[in-house]
């Protein structure tokens, strides 16, 4: 009677240690604002590469055509900052397009979005480094970015980049008006593929 009392009273003991440890890890992601959430999520993916396609386009932009291929990249990561090139094949020359690298900065209180422009040698396009910061908290899921001119041009309505990050499932950029796709591209997560080359102006 004893030793089922004493394997009793150590078989609650486990689980008073495992609830108590549950509860804390539970408390500790709680206690964590939702970009810090994300951006930790998202630093998990650093090395992985993932094919993508254009999902929404305008039509005045015509920028990607869906036979073009697609990749991003989680290139590198440090305590704040993620860098993601964006890599395009066109469809009818074959050549490769690395221009393009989004930057995520990770400040006390939200994340920043910036998009690195650069030439094939390198040299900084004019237009480069735009971007904005995250609004409000979001989640581990979701974070959106405004651009404060973009929004004071359309007289209020927001204007700003959209980051969905779902480990496994799916990782989605673009650009939205008010809570609309303006402009996705959605990566599939599923499983990584061969790590395309450096974008211009890294190694």
């Amino acid at each position: 009677m004893k030793a089922i009392c004493s394997l009793l009273s150590l078989f609650i003991a486990i689980l008073v240690i495992i609830s108590c440890s549950s509860g804390e890890r539970t408390e500790n992601l709680q206690s964590k604002p939702g970009y810090l959430l994300f951006f930790e999520a998202l630093s998990a993916e650093c090395g992985n590469a993932y094919p993508g396609d254009v999902i929404v386009q305008p039509e005045t932009l015509n920028m990607f055509k869906e036979a073009d291929k697609m990749v991003m990249h989680v290139k590198e990561c440090t305590e704040n900052r993620i860098y993601i090139p964006f890599h395009r094949q066109n469809e009818d020359t074959g050549e490769w397009n690395s221009s393009r690298t989004w930057i995520i900065t990770l400040h006390e209180d939200g994340l920043e979005l910036r998009h690195d422009h650069r030439r094939p040698d390198g040299s900084e396009e004019n237009e480069t480094m735009y971007g904005g910061y995250s609004v409000e908290d979001g989640n581990e899921n979701v974070q959106r970015f405004q651009s404060l001119p973009g929004t004071e041009d359309a007289g209020g309505e927001f204007r700003g980049w959209k980051i969905e990050y779902f480990s496994g499932e799916h990782f989605t950029y673009g650009t939205i008006w008010g809570d609309e796709w303006n402009l996705m591209i959605e990566f599939d997560l599923s499983e990584p593929i061969d790590e395309p080359p450096a974008p211009w102006g890294y190694e």
